[in-house]
Order: C-alpha cells, then sequence, then structure tokens
C-alpha cells in the first residue's frame, strides 16, 4: 500500500492555493500569517514550481533553468518570507556576452553597464543617462502603444549592438521579443539597472526548504503529489461563487482513486490562467466577453535545459556566473526560439553557490517552442536530445577547454519535459505574454472568490515578478476572507 498523499488534509479551509510557485508559496505564507486556515497543494513531488531542482547519481544537485534577479528580492523575502532566506541572496558579480557582434564581462549593475556602454560602445553618457532615467518613469497605467524595438529606436538609431545588449538578457530570462510592448521591458530593465543580478546562495533546495519551514510556522498545510481535478462553484445572486476543490492524492497503477472534495471560501491558482479557467473550473462559468480576451492571449515560449555535472574532485576556472553566447550575427527574437538556435546562456555553478559542497555544475539554457518538441518521434525526440548536449558542450569547450573529460552526468529538458512536471500549457516557462495579466486580475469578477497569482507576463515577471504579484493576490483574498468571516458572525470588518 503506498502513501496517502491526502493523509491529514481536512474538510474545510478558509483558502485552497493551487500550486507552489514562488507566487503561490508567496500567496500561502501571507494569508496564513494572517491567522486564515491555508491549505496549499502541489500534484509534483517537490515544491517550487519552476524555482525547483532535482538529485543524481554522484552527489549532483541540479537548479531547473537559469535563476537571477533583481536587488528587490531582497526587500521582497525579508519583508514577506524571513531575515534569514534575505540574507542568502548574494549578488552575481560575472555576468558576460559573447556573440559576434560583443565580448562583454561586467557586473551588470548601473555604475559598470554605463561605463561599458560609453566607453565600449561609444554613446554619449547623456545619451544613456536619458534613456535610464525614460526608464524609471514608464508607468504600468500609461497608455504606451510603443513596441520594445520602437523604444530602443527612438534612443539608440540604427545600433543593433545597442539594442541586443539591452534586450539579450531579459530576452533569455523571460521570453521578451523587439515587439512586446515598450513597458514591459523598461521596468524590468530598470530594476535590473539597480544594483544588478542576485541569486541565492545555496541553491534552490535550501531556498524552498526554508519556505516550506516557515509556511509550517505560521501553520499552512502543505501537501505534494496532490493533485486539483476540479475548482467547485455554486451559483449565488446570480454569479459563481467559489465554494472548494475536488482533490486526488497520488496513488499506485494497482490501486484506487484517492479523491476527496474540500470546502473554501476562497482559491489562489498558481497554474497558468488559460488552465485554471478551462480545465479546472470550465468555460460556462464565465462570460463570453471574458472568453474572447482569454482565448487571445498568448502562451508564452518555452526552453530547453543541458545539465552538466563536474566530477566530485574535479574544479573548473571561472568564465562568469552567467554567460550569454551566441554565433546569431546578430540579435533575433525568432533566432532565440528555434529549435537549432545557437543561443544558450550557461548558469555555472562554483562551489561558492552551495558551500561546503566543493562542487561544480553547469546548466545551458535555450529558450524554445513546444510546436517544434510535441509532434517528434521518440527516436527523433531522442536524437534532438542527443543534439542539444553535444552542441552545449561544444560551445561550452570554447570557454572550458577540456570540460568534456571532466563531466560525468549529463542529460537534456526539454518544452516537454517542463510540461511533464509543471502541466504548464505549451510548456511554457514563462507564463502567458503581458495581456494575460488582464485575465488574471478579473478572475474574482467573474467567479467570486476565485484568484491567480504567477507568471502572466506582469512587470517583473520571473522570481521576483511571481512572488510581488502573488502578495498583491494575498491582499485581495485576505479582505474577501476578511469579509465573509464578518458576515457570518455579525461582527463588522476590523
Amino acid at each position: 500500500m503506498g502513501k496517502n498523499w491526502l493523509e491529514g488534509v481536512e474538510e474545510e479551509y478558509d483558502v485552497v492555493v493551487i500550486g507552489s510557485g514562488l507566487g503561490g508559496l508567496t500567496s500561502a505564507n501571507i494569508l496564513a500569517k494572517c491567522g486564515h486556515k491555508v491549505l496549499l497543494l502541489e500534484h509534483h513531488y517537490q515544491f517550487g514550481g519552476l524555482a525547483t531542482w532535482f538529485k543524481r547519481p554522484g552527489k549532483h544537485i541540479f537548479d531547473i533553468s537559469l535563476h537571477g534577479f533583481p536587488h528587490g528580492m531582497v526587500k521582497s523575502c525579508r519583508k514577506y518570507w524571513t531575515k534569514e532566506i534575505a540574507d542568502s541572496i548574494h549578488q552575481l558579480k560575472d555576468v558576460r556576452f559573447i556573440n559576434p557582434q560583443f565580448d562583454v564581462w561586467t557586473t551588470f549593475d548601473r555604475q559598470d553597464f554605463t561605463r561599458i556602454l560609453v566607453e565600449d560602445f561609444k554613446l554619449e553618457r547623456e545619451q544613456v543617462e536619458g534613456f535610464y532615467t525614460h526608464l524609471r518613469q514608464m508607468n504600468f497605467y500609461d497608455d504606451d502603444k510603443r513596441t520594445t524595438r520602437e523604444l530602443f529606436e527612438e534612443f539608440f538609431p540604427g545600433r543593433k549592438d545597442v539594442h541586443r545588449l539591452l534586450l539579450e538578457p531579459i530576452a533569455y530570462a523571460n521570453g521578451s521579443t523587439l515587439d512586446e510592448p515598450a513597458i514591459t521591458y523598461g521596468i524590468v530593465f530598470s530594476n535590473f539597472m539597480s544594483k544588478g543580478v542576485f541569486t541565492f546562495q545555496g541553491g534552490t533546495d535550501v531556498l524552498i526548504g526554508k519556505m516550506v519551514e516557515e509556511l509550517e510556522r505560521n501553520g499552512a498545510t502543505l501537501k505534494k503529489n496532490v493533485l486539483v481535478r476540479q475548482i467547485l462553484t455554486e451559483e449565488v445572486d446570480g454569479k459563481p461563487q467559489v465554494t472548494g476543490v475536488v482533490i486526488e492524492g497520488r496513488t499506485r497503477d494497482s490501486e484506487p482513486d484517492n479523491v476527496m472534495t474540500v470546502r473554501s471560501k476562497a482559491v489562489v491558482s498558481n497554474a497558468n490562467v488559460v488552465t485554471t479557467v478551462k480545465k479546472m473550473v470550465g468555460e460556462e462559468k464565465f462570460s463570453k466577453e471574458y472568453l474572447d480576451e482569454l482565448n487571445a492571449v498568448r502562451i508564452n515560449s518555452s526552453s530547453c535545459q543541458v545539465y552538466m555535472g563536474i566530477k566530485e574532485g574535479e574544479t573548473i576556472p571561472n568564465i562568469g556566473d552567467l554567460v550569454f553566447t551566441s554565433d546569431a550575427p546578430v540579435f533575433s527574437s525568432e533566432e532565440l526560439v528555434d529549435l537549432h538556435t545557437t543561443s544558450r546562456t550557461f548558469s555555472v555553478y562554483y562551489p561558492e553557490t552551495r558551500p561546503g559542497t566543493g562542487r561544480y555544475t553547469v546548466v545551458a539554457s535555450l529558450n524554445a517552442k513546444m510546436v517544434d518538441w510535441e509532434n517528434l518521434s521518440d527516436e527523433e525526440y531522442e536524437k534532438h536530445k542527443e543534439r542539444l548536449i553535444e552542441e552545449s558542450l561544444v560551445s561550452l569547450e570554447k570557454y572550458i577547454p577540456g570540460v568534456r573529460e571532466k563531466i560525468d552526468h549529463l542529460e537534456a529538458a526539454t518544452p516537454r519535459t517542463i510540461n511533464h512536471y509543471t502541466r504548464h500549457p505549451e510548456g511554457t516557462s514563462f507564463g502567458t505574454k503581458f495581456e494575460g495579466l488582464k485575465s488574471s486580475m478579473e478572475l474574482p469578477e467573474q467567479v467570486t472568490g476565485l484568484y491567480h497569482a504567477g507568471s502572466v507576463g506582469i512587470i517583473m515577471s520571473g522570481w521576483l515578478g511571481s512572488m510581488n504579484y502573488g502578495v498583491i493576490t494575498s491582499n485581495k483574498v485576505d479582505k474577501q476572507i476578511v469579509a465573509m468571516k464578518a458576515a457570518a458572525t455579525g461582527k463588522p470588518v476590523a
């Protein structure tokens, strides 16, 4: 008899959080600290969503994909999590860009980046400062119709090399293109330009472990290996209202289904907003106008990874923490996601990344599209994974000659891998494009008690954006639950 993953789950909670990405974890933590009864459910065998890791023989621990975020993560972690977590966030001081147009090594903070633009790219300092000032003044509520391409041409006309340097790190990290709204680029980049790129020292496994401990201290119930089959609603005053969820605990093939219904006043979905509406609730609960807008929301791109484990006792030189490489003659949003792209980022994990381990690992990340991978035969699929590994090795050997002999573990992940473990539509690594934010924020207007938190093209998308959106969402949920409790007891809202 296998483990009963539903053991300890009660019949009713104030709020159920579906999915344990950083948006879901943060929402759950804030709501638990507010005194609400919270159940967080994750269908995977680990918490964290795409902020996760896996282990392999040879004492290898691999963080999934590329993780870097602005200094604002320190403030958010200190305020909404713990000082211990915030104090473990450290700057990545060696960021490199290597392509046919330039070879740049930078700390990626404002001072050094300005120096490079002025000294190496021969721009006027006033021109660069004017660009920074403009980005800081960009406002989410402004009706700015410009694309990122138009923004770049306005400040740096004809400078394709500058455009590449400005967009490439953001494009690798969140799927942005030159034709996205300029506002989605402007605020993200200006936040990074504050103090540089940061990551969590100790590894993602340590980070998520500390977050789980904090959630449990605050009284939340956390369950993994539990899938949410359906979000339940009933009509109240002519409008659908959340009443609970139907959940299923993972079982062995020979065992009967392990299913139960849990009642709740509210649901926060950290799944994709499209999945939330169409698979968990059902389109019949939403207005035609809402569905028309949702159907126009574009799913963002996916990614591939190649995981390279360095043998125990071996070392590699410092080639940078993040190394953005490409053989493309100029930046191209299309080339970046092509099946045969030459554009990849090496995330290099040195022993100080995981203090005490003495180990090195390298993860190559490539942007990708599910359409190129989903219909491959098993044989074709394995051949393309082998190609990814070999091309990444050849590329890495340009910077670390002979590294192939120091590696004792290699494997590749694709959009199909991401879809399998996260159930994200099209294996998206970055949620939806910017227009998905409106559909996400309007969920409670369609179904009372239904909320969303996660990557929906929100400004500063990525780890920090997902976390901060979880904060925004939890504040809305708190108000609703407090009001419902007050109505039930006849006491006024405090």
